[in-house]
């Protein structure tokens, strides 16, 4: 059954410095485990002469996967420390590699989990937090003396207004959260006292920022 969740928008790259170590977040979204190993090793490959290349990935499909390495830092202070940062900013479908080239100066345990979070934190800010949302997508059309009316009436609801087709009539494109379609249709008849013709898409997720913006699919 398809769910919504929060990933990210963006691949995207942030770098921190502890103690002269530096830390390189890499951060992806991502839709299967291959894709996710593909990152990774990339990254290796990419960052072959640095001293850890520590990654964490949380995917969800027919079922949950998770997987996390620390690359030969000690046990439980890198791999799993990125991991729950992903858990505990609510985030799945992204895959997180954490790139650290030695500074000289041991951090210890404890520095190195803080170390590692930080980093893999900052990954993910940059590469910015969205909602998938799962949806129907409906095309809406009415004549034009409905235009204000029914516009209004998408936007206020909370519905996600793609666009708007201006033609012999005026059509809508609108996304609906699927488990919201039935008083989304029951609202716009009512507005349009049934002068309206509604036809359902397709269903597909659509992306939304933080203040619940459409972003695109």
């Amino acid at each position: 059954m398809e769910r919504n969740y929060k990933t990210v928008l963006k691949a995207a790259t942030a770098e921190i410095e502890e103690k002269k170590s530096r830390f390189i977040a890499n951060v992806k979204p991502v839709f299967s485990e291959e894709e996710a190993i593909e990152f990774i090793n990339d990254l290796k490959a990419r960052f072959w002469d640095a001293t850890h290349n520590v990654y964490a990935y949380y995917i969800f499909g027919d079922s949950v996967v998770q997987r996390f390495s620390d690359d030969g830092e000690p046990s439980g202070t890198a791999g799993m420390p990125v991991l729950e940062v992903i858990k505990r900013m609510g985030l799945c479908n992204v895959v997180v590699v954490v790139t650290r080239y030695f500074g000289g100066t041991l951090l210890g345990a404890s520095g190195l989990i803080r170390a590692y979070s930080r980093s893999a934190a900052e990954g993910i800010l940059a590469a910015g937090i969205i909602e998938r949302i799962y949806c129907t997508k409906f095309q809406v059309t009415v004549e034009y003396a409905l235009l204000g009316r029914i516009r209004n009436l998408i936007e206020s609801e909370g519905f996600y207004l793609k666009d708007v087709i201006y033609g012999q009539d005026i059509d809508f494109i609108v996304y609906v959260p699927k488990n919201d379609t039935e008083r989304f249709s029951k609202l716009l008849i009512e507005a349009a006292n049934a002068d309206i013709l509604i036809e359902n898409l397709c269903d597909e997720y659509i992306s939304v920022d933080k203040d619940g913006k459409y972003i695109g699919t």
